[in-house]
Order: C-alpha cells, then sequence, then structure tokens
C-alpha cells in the first residue's frame, strides 16, 4: 500500500489543533499547500459526516477533496476517507484513500502524526507528500513550532 506520515510539533495544546482540523473555518486557516486562500470548506464532524474542501494552488489549479468521518475522538484522532471531486492527482480520479492524523500532548504543545495511505502509486504518494507538507506547514505557521 502506498502510503506516507508527516509529523509535526505544534505549539498549541491539542483541544485547539482539533478545532483546526475539525471546522470549516479552523480547515480554512491552513489547509491547501499554497499560500492561496480555501475557496471553500464545509465538515460535519462526527461520525458519518461529510466533509468538502476547495482549494487553489499557485499554478491556478483548482482542487476540491471530500470524504466521510470515519473515526472521531475528541481531541487525538480524526480519521476520514479521501477523494477528489476534480483537480488533484489523475490516476487517483474515483478512488478513495485514508487519511488518520493523530495528536499527542507534549511539553508545550501537541505532536500530530499525519498518515495518508491507499495511494495508487509513487508519483501519487510523492505528491501527496508534497501538498500535505505545504498545508501543515501552514497549519504549524498558524500556532508556532515547538522547538526539539
Amino acid at each position: 500500500m502506498n502510503a506516507f506520515t508527516l509529523v509535526r510539533r505544534i505549539a498549541a495544546r491539542p483541544s485547539i489543533v482539533f478545532e483546526a482540523l475539525t471546522t470549516a473555518d479552523g480547515i480554512a486557516a491552513w489547509w491547501g499547500p499554497d499560500a492561496l486562500p480555501v475557496v471553500k470548506a464545509e465538515i460535519d464532524p462526527r461520525v458519518g459526516g461529510d466533509y468538502r474542501v476547495h482549494f487553489r494552488t499557485l499554478d491556478g489549479g483548482d482542487h476540491e477533496a471530500f470524504g466521510e468521518i470515519l473515526e472521531i475522538d475528541p481531541p487525538t484522532r480524526l480519521v476520514m476517507s479521501w477523494r477528489y471531486a476534480f483537480g488533484g492527482e489523475p490516476l487517483e480520479q474515483g478512488r478513495v484513500s485514508r487519511i488518520e492524523v493523530d495528536l499527542r500532548p507534549i511539553a508545550g504543545g501537541v505532536e500530530l502524526t499525519f498518515n495518508h495511505s491507499g495511494l495508487v502509486n509513487d508519483a501519487s504518494v510523492a505528491s501527496h507528500t508534497n501538498g500535505w507538507t505545504g498545508s501543515l506547514d501552514k497549519l504549524v505557521g498558524k500556532f508556532g513550532e515547538v522547538a526539539g
């Protein structure tokens, strides 16, 4: 299975970071790899609830991802399916992958572990790693980074 994991140490309480992951306003503040704002974000943060996020990239691309909340355990865990409505990696069209986010309290904040699995190939892993790296860097920028 093609997957990757990213880890960030964020200078905020787990509940604050969890809110940024599970509210439309929170998502709008960091989602998308580039400095452009999110066009639209919607989320129903409950098991079986849906989310949909439309964002743009600096290369002029429009992307919209959507899925279902599969697991939610505030403020420590969020699991959701991931699909593209449009944009994204062409080979991922019509496919479903999985995102898992775990938050662990640490001194000075929270350690966020992000895993995206079920991607079609190494090129898709590289593309998604790049995109999520940019997004998570924006999330860290919103709160600050825990040193160490």
